[in-house]
């Protein structure tokens, strides 16, 4: 089973950045769709980004388009969340995961294997 580990996360002012990552270990596979969703305080989960298997495509939140971008690194079992001028509203725990055989969907109910979260906390 894959599993995923997140870092990254932390203390920043409202518009700095912060760069997310999680590195896959266990059994890995280059065919994994990978996505990054948070939970903010009281809230339920929600899609952020997510990025197909080989790169070619990414999708995002309308809420962090043109402040955050998707990458992946298969060569390092790697995907990275870079996030830019960053707002209060992001302050979440967020949340990496994993879909086999798939597109990169934005529902959580799509991706079997997940993180345990890193905390990014945005302040003014």
């Amino acid at each position: 089973q894959v599993q995923l580990v997140e870092s990254g996360g932390g203390l920043v002012q409202a518009g700095g950045s912060l760069r997310l990552s999680c590195a896959a270990s266990g059994r890995t596979a280059s065919s994994y769709a990978m996505g990054w969703f948070r939970q903010p305080p009281g809230k339920e989960r929600e899609f952020v980004s997510a990025v197909s298997w080989r790169g070619g495509s990414t999708t995002y939140a309308d809420s962090v388009k043109g402040r955050f971008t998707i990458s992946r690194d298969n060569a390092k079992n790697t995907v990275y969340l870079q996030m830019n001028s960053l707002k209060l509203e992001d302050t979440a725990v967020y949340y990496c995961a994993a879909r086999m055989w798939g597109w990169a969907s934005q529902l959580t109910s799509d991706y079997a294997h997940w993180g345990q979260g890193t905390q990014v906390t945005v302040s003014s």
